[in-house]
Parts: structure tokens; C-alpha cells; sequence
């Protein structure tokens, strides 16, 4: 399939798709005219990727885990053994990034509550 239906069937942008071949998550084949061909299985690709990077992960983590997720139902689900690994240590940062992130909201909320009454 041609890019727009590609972008018809995955809701996708042009733009994001030619970022995320970029970026080397998907691998369109393309004619002799340059235009981009999609196969069936990249649709499933890049659902994957978009429910990776609603998860809060990088593309680059992204790219390096891919290989290992597959579609289990409604959820994603590691493959490899190494990819659990991976996930806890992001569901780490993004813990680490969540608790900063609170104790700045903390702080804010001191800064606004030492404001005068108006």
C-alpha cells in the first residue's frame, strides 16, 4: 500500500511515518519513483510503536526492543528475555521523573500559597 493509505489506516501522519522510518522502526520498500510501499505487517508495527511511545518510551528504546514485542490480544507483550530487563529499567526513570516531578509541583504549590491574598 501507498502512503496515504498507510496514513488512512493507522492514523499516522506522513510525517511521522517517514520519522519512524528514520529512524529505522519501519522499512517501507520503495519503487523506482521513490514513492513508499507499505506491506500489511507494517501496520502492526506501527501500532506497536505508537502504544510503545504512549508508554513513555524513546524511539531509540523503541528501535532496540521492537523486535521483542509482540501483540498479545489488546496489550503488547515481551518476547525476549532481555526486554523485561529493559522495561523495569524504564519503568524506572519514568518513576524517578514522576517523583521529581511531583516534588516540583510541591514546591510550586508553597510558592503560591506564600502569595498575598488578592
Amino acid at each position: 500500500m501507498r502512503m496515504g493509505e498507510m496514513v488512512r489506516r493507522t492514523g499516522v501522519s506522513e510525517r511521522l511515518l517517514r520519522y519512524y522510518e528514520e529512524q529505522g522502526l519501519i522499512h517501507p520498500d520503495r519503487l523506482p519513483s521513490g514513492y513508499r510501499v507499505y506491506d500489511e505487517v507494517d501496520i502492526d508495527t506501527v501500532r506497536r510503536i505508537r502504544s510503545l511511545l504512549a508508554a513513555g518510551l524513546s524511539t531509540t528504546i523503541i528501535a532496540r526492543i521492537l523486535p521483542c514485542v509482540s501483540i498479545s490480544g489488546p496489550t503488547l507483550a515481551p518476547v525476549c528475555s532481555d526486554t523485561v530487563t529493559e522495561l523495569r529499567r524504564e519503568r524506572e526513570r519514568i518513576t524517578h521523573a514522576i517523583n521529581e516531578l511531583h516534588a516540583s509541583r510541591t514546591m510550586l504549590d508553597t510558592v503560591i500559597a506564600a502569595a498575598p491574598a488578592t
